[in-house]
């Protein structure tokens, strides 16, 4: 979560179990930049680095989780309405993952055609193609469910199609406050990317559903930053 998850946050949490941990979201090209200091100046939380700053700022913080916990695989979370600067940040030593962020629903972001928006880019395959055949990590890309005008199995192919290890997708349900389960057993019942499954995740009970749904992994934000998380999650 933009502004909050650093390398002082995730060494925290680490030890309740945790076997990759991600940075960010960063904004990495101009247009994004100026996206977060606005963001930042109507009072949410979000990072915000100029150009020259933050592939040096990302490294120092994968450095700082390494040194405490080498064997913790890390992922930075990041976004960029071009494919060269996340191509850049990949090539950060001991960075395991990059995700591509195409899921920020701000205002500020999707006005860009950044965020979720990039899901309706006419070029989106080669977007991600060009990341995945150029980075030096694994790719992950990080998709909301249920956006409008947008079938979230179809985009799931594409990014499959493109090469990417990963597809962090977070099952958003707009009716209901919980994880769309439906969506997430389809997606992974008619694709063989790996799925991270993400939402609503509060208990034990809702990790064996996503489980049970096929999911690759989960993740795990807001519970842990709100404390709300009771139970070992190395468990699973």
């Amino acid at each position: 979560m933009a502004g909050i998850t650093d390398a002082e946050f995730l060494n925290k949490i680490i030890p309740y179990g945790f076997d990759v941990v991600t940075l960010g979201g960063y904004s990495l090209d101009e247009k994004t930049i100026e996206a977060s200091q606005k963001i930042i100046e109507r009072g949410r939380k979000e990072f915000h680095f100029e150009l020259d700053e933050i592939i040096p700022h990302i490294e120092k913080e994968v450095n700082l989780i390494k040194k405490a916990y080498p064997d913790v695989r890390i992922s930075a979370n990041v976004r960029s309405t071009t494919a060269e600067p996340i191509i850049e940040a990949s090539k950060i030593s001991d960075l395991d993952i990059i995700e591509v962020n195409c899921h920020c629903r701000q205002e500020e972001i999707t006005a860009i055609g950044c965020g979720q928006e990039m899901l309706k880019r006419p070029d989106f395959s080669d977007y991600i193609s060009q990341i995945v055949d150029g980075s030096k990590s694994e790719v992950s890309v990080k998709i909301r469910g249920n956006v409008p005008d947008i079938d979230t199995l179809e985009v799931a192919k594409i990014i499959e199609d493109a090469g990417a290890t990963y597809l962090h997708l977070d099952a958003m349900d707009p009716n209901v406050f919980d994880a769309d389960w439906k969506l997430l057993e389809n997606v992974c019942n008619n694709t063989n990317i790996k799925v991270i499954g993400n939402n609503s995740i509060d208990s034990a009970e809702k990790i064996r559903k996503m489980y049970q749904c096929g999911v690759y992994g989960f993740s795990i934000a807001r519970a842990v930053i709100s404390g709300t998380l009771n139970f070992d999650i190395s468990n699973f």
